[in-house]
């Protein structure tokens, strides 16, 4: 199992840019998490804190493919590090002004979400010139899944290791200059610098004109919508219980029921189209979600939170190479940033829901709302079937081709993600 993963690893450049992208990734891996932690902390409601985070969301959804597009047409480091810097300026001032104006904070979350660099995108469509070989870009996104899962897991412990230590401001202020110092890394590094997308059809609706990548946005939708609403759920758990320790580990374990499952899933090779592999495993990812309603003692808890985080990595890594195979040319950043979007969309709206859900129901309520996500991404695949089945060509399979009637491809030009 680590030989494949230490193969692409010890590739030139990989380490940093998977490293690079993680840590610049923790203010948005994070943020849903921190803002919940500090709205409470400063006296508002769950359903504030949903809010507020949902306002994030959304935010998020709205700059991710606006910012992807513009990394197509203009380079990584233009884009990537001037966005990241923006983004944690906006954190900043939420950290620093409180909640005393709440249009203030509302701005300040909006600016920090439109202002995310698409990074998790921007890494994808490095993977093919850093790497070349279509098994590898496939284990790559599978490593690249369980990396995130690292974040996942460590990222919720972090803030409250660091709302411990010092206070939620606090930890706004320190995980988002650190987010600053990771974009950095990846902007600067040669990769990056020299990386152009492949030329594209000029079409205002741009990656979205693929029927099959719309179907999986769809689906991915609800999966987002799972998840933030177990942000909300976990942290209502945990005051149940009273102690605010239980929201990390509920966290954590997910996030190590996650890593666990891409790492098993990302050892081997698949056989048959990911478009009907995708439908089973996310099958199996809303039945992991529908025992959390069940709320039992934390022991247990933390048991069914990482039995409900195995198929989340093997969903999102198989969703890459799906990705891959439906996002029309020249749209490599664009069309992984929508991916990222409607997780962004979808978390929004779970934790919009949840917040209202506890307050009226209960936290059993809140998790139900997961469980229902899980079953309508399911719904969502198995409706779109016929239009799922008919993808494009690969990326690398074109890339490929490509350097076959030319020869290679020009020094610092990668034809990215291509279909």
């Amino acid at each position: 199992m680590a030989a494949g993963y230490l193969d692409i690893l010890r590739a030139r450049h990989a380490a940093r840019l998977l490293a690079g992208t993680l840590v610049g990734r923790l203010p948005n891996g994070t943020a849903p998490v921190a803002i919940v932690l500090f709205t409470r902390a400063e006296g508002g409601s769950y359903a504030l804190a949903g809010a507020l985070a949902a306002v994030y969301g959304l935010a998020t959804a709205v700059g991710q493919p606006l910012l992807g597009r513009a990394v197509d047409l203009y380079g990584q480091p233009r884009v990537q590090l001037p966005a990241a810097v923006v983004s944690a300026l906006g954190m900043a001032l939420l950290a620093l002004a409180g909640l005393e104006s709440l249009p203030l904070a509302y701005a300040a979350v909006a600016v920090a979400g439109v202002f995310t660099p698409p990074l998790e995108g921007g890494l994808r469509a490095l993977w093919p010139s850093v790497l070349g070989g279509e098994d590898r870009v496939h284990r790559a996104y599978a490593l690249d899944a369980v990396a995130q899962e690292v974040m996942f897991t460590v990222g919720p412990l972090l803030v409250t290791v660091l709302v411990s230590l010092w206070s939620p401001a606090a930890a706004l202020l320190v995980i988002n200059a650190t987010g600053v110092l990771g974009a950095l890394s990846v902007v600067l590094s040669e990769p990056s610098r020299a990386w152009r997308s492949a030329p594209r059809e000029a079409h205002w609706l741009g990656a979205l004109r693929s029927p099959g990548l719309l179907a999986l946005l769809g689906s991915f939708f609800f999966v987002g919508l799972a998840l933030g609403s177990i942000t909300v759920a976990g942290v209502a758990y945990a005051d149940d219980h009273g102690r605010e320790s239980v929201y990390g580990w509920l966290m954590a374990a997910l996030g190590l029921g996650a890593l666990i499952g891409g790492a098993v899933y990302g050892a081997r090779q698949w056989a048959g189209a990911p478009e009907r592999r995708l439908r089973v495993i996310v099958a199996l990812l809303a039945l992991g979600y529908l025992p959390l309603m069940l709320t039992p003692g934390v022991v247990a808890m933390t048991a069914l939170a990482a039995v409900a985080g195995v198929f989340l990595a093997p969903a999102i890594a198989c969703s890459f190479i799906v990705v891959d195979r439906h996002a029309p040319r020249g749209t490599v950043t664009e069309a992984f940033s929508w991916l990222v979007t409607t997780f962004g969309v979808g978390a929004a709206a779970g934790t919009a829901v949840a917040g209202p859900a506890v307050e009226l129901g209960g936290t059993s309520w809140s998790f139900a709302v997961a469980a229902a996500g899980g079953v309508a991404a399911l719904l969502v695949l198995l409706a779109t079937g016929r239009v799922l089945a008919v993808p494009g060509r690969t990326a690398v399979a074109v890339q490929g081709s490509e350097n076959d009637r030319n020869g290679a491809v020009e020094p610092g030009f990668s034809s990215g993600h291509q279909a």
